[in-house]
């Protein structure tokens, strides 16, 4: 199917239904299960979107989140990843730490999306310590 009004509304019903249910998705769930809802493989129904009307579709979704406030980029992050894949591109979904909340009680993090080494999806924020990349980089595998 090419780009057009059908493959939009495709899209756009997909991401809504998506971002709606990814909060339950989410739950409580462990980091690795979490990462299990960005897969490294997927069909590419959306192959003939640009990658910046899956972003900016992205970011208008989630602008206002019922649920997930506390963890919106983690929201905008799979949903970007996801979709952007399924557009048969290679993101990486990133995740980063503030240095200076390493001794306090509760961990601050964050997490943005790539395209060729470039944020799409939201970015790091300065004090970020980047920890992880998802899929882990060949380079990092190897060392």
């Amino acid at each position: 199917m090419t780009d057009g009004p059908l493959l939009r509304i495709l899209f756009r019903a997909h991401l809504w239904l998506s971002a709606r249910l990814l909060p339950v998705l989410v739950g409580r769930r462990d980091f690795e299960s979490v990462l299990k809802l960005a897969p490294l493989r997927s069909a590419a129904p959306y192959r003939d979107l640009p990658w910046t009307y899956i972003v900016q579709r992205v970011n208008r979704t989630v602008r206002r989140p019922w649920f997930m406030r506390d963890r919106r980029c983690l929201r905008e992050g799979l949903l970007g990843f996801r979709f952007l894949r399924m557009a048969g591109l290679d993101p990486e979904l990133r995740f980063g730490v503030d240095a200076k909340s390493m001794h306090e009680p509760r961990l601050s993090a964050h997490c943005w999306v790539c395209l060729d080494g470039k944020p799409v999806v939201s970015d790091s924020q300065p004090g970020m310590v980047e920890i992880y990349r998802h899929p882990p980089s060949v380079k990092a595998s190897a060392a």
